[in-house]
């Protein structure tokens, strides 16, 4: 089958998804978004994400989402002959995208090393939560726990209050792009060599790949990084702003060039000359200070008029959108970034549209995640199991079949 982005990029290349939740399947849903066949596998019971989020009509809306262009296959890989039929479907695929705790794929003959002895060149893609290797391997590691013990959730929210976290599974999304980054460096690699390999993509690593700045600050200051709230320490004006309408703001003119752009801008040149405002050091010693002045100054203002004067001025500054702030924005709508996509249940639904924008071979939703088992008959036949044999594979709850 094909349910991928038909002469996408990736157009050619087959992915068997053994991944659960988020991490491994958005992984999955960006090799689907740009055109390769991505088989996705899920227990009888469905995927977790199928019970996740908000639901419309019975619908799982984020597996809507999340599981969109792919072929959906419900197979047991507890029982020997489920995982017979995934070493058959995986000696078809180039890459293996899966993130059960280390060692649980070797427990079913499904490692690298069994899918590597049906497919030599094969890539397989480990996502965990601490990695297959080290004293934390065995952990179980979701992604909001690798945040915390990556250090990044110590840097999130307002410095006199215990670590906030975003409202998305964010170090999820943060691996599975990794995730998907060493897949096609693995793939580029196998196309020069023949050679296929192992990707192991740590959720705390990659969470704690973020702190970059902070690593050598550590290392020769033995600076402790903290959270800042809306701030950012060292950069100043670089924060969330109060305006007349009860709205916020925030604004960026922390670089010199763009702050001298921002002081003529409110009519305040004068700032210019100031010591404590001089330059980009100076304005970082003095954060309190040069706040104190743009709130003054936004707070006098409605975020309208705030908007225009800095937009006239070339200064970066945006309101804090809502969702449905983003439905209703020009931009987002000629990006294509809100997609209306056909739904085999709902008709159709809206879903965020794919990134990034390539100019030859863009990405495409062909349609959104489907029923538990949709595709599976028809999966299976393509990999050369008979009709009788599927229909007995139902009738012993190894697979199970939507049609």
């Amino acid at each position: 089958m094909q349910t991928g982005a038909t002469g996408g990029p990736l157009a050619g290349y087959r992915v068997l998804e053994l991944g659960s939740t988020v991490a491994g399947p958005f992984c999955g849903r960006l090799f689907a978004d740009f055109g390769a066949e991505v088989t996705k596998i899920e227990p009888l019971e469905g995927d977790a994400i199928r019970a996740a989020g908000r639901h419309h009509r019975g619908k799982s809306l984020y597996a809507a989402s999340i599981l969109r262009n792919k072929d959906l296959v419900a197979l047991d890989l507890r029982t020997p002959r489920g995982q017979s039929i995934a070493r058959r479907l995986a000696a078809k695929c180039d890459i293996v995208i899966e993130n059960f705790r280390p060692g649980g794929l070797e427990k079913w003959g499904l490692g690298y090393a069994d899918l590597a002895a049906v497919r030599p060149d094969i890539i397989m893609v480990r996502i965990s939560g601490f990695g297959q290797t080290g004293p934390y391997s065995q952990r179980p590691g979701y992604g909001v726990i690798a945040e915390a013990a990556s250090g990044l959730r110590h840097l999130t929210g307002d410095p006199d209050r215990p670590p906030a976290r975003v409202s998305i599974a964010l170090t999820d999304y943060i691996t599975g792009l990794y995730a998907a980054l060493g897949a096609m460096m693995a793939l580029n690699y196998r196309e020069r060599t023949g050679r296929g390999q192992c990707v192991d993509a740590a959720l705390a690593e990659c969470a704690f790949s973020l702190l970059e700045p902070h690593v050598p600050a550590f290392d020769k200051l033995g600076i402790v990084a903290n959270r800042t709230g809306s701030g950012l320490a060292g950069s100043a004006p670089n924060n969330l702003y109060p305006t007349r309408d009860s709205s916020y703001i925030h604004i960026q003119a922390a670089q010199n060039p763009v702050f001298k752009r921002f002081v003529h801008a409110i009519g305040m040149p004068q700032l210019l000359a100031d010591p404590r405002f001089a330059d980009a050091l100076a304005r970082g010693k003095h954060i309190a200070d040069i706040d104190a002045v743009v709130t003054a100054w936004t707070a006098a203002h409605e975020i309208a008029e705030i908007e225009r004067i800095l937009a006239n001025a070339d200064v970066p500054a945006a309101r804090i959108n809502t969702v449905a702030d983003i439905f209703a924005d020009a931009q987002f709508r000629a990006r294509d970034m809100i997609v209306e996509t056909p739904d085999d249940e709902l008709g159709s639904v809206k879903l965020v549209g794919c990134v990034p924008k390539l100019s030859l071979t863009p990405g495409r939703i062909s349609r959104s995640g489907g029923r538990l088992g949709r595709d599976t008959r028809a999966v299976l036949g393509e990999a050369g199991i008979t009709p009788q044999e599927i229909d007995e594979l139902a009738r012993d709850h190894v697979i199970l079949c939507d049609s």
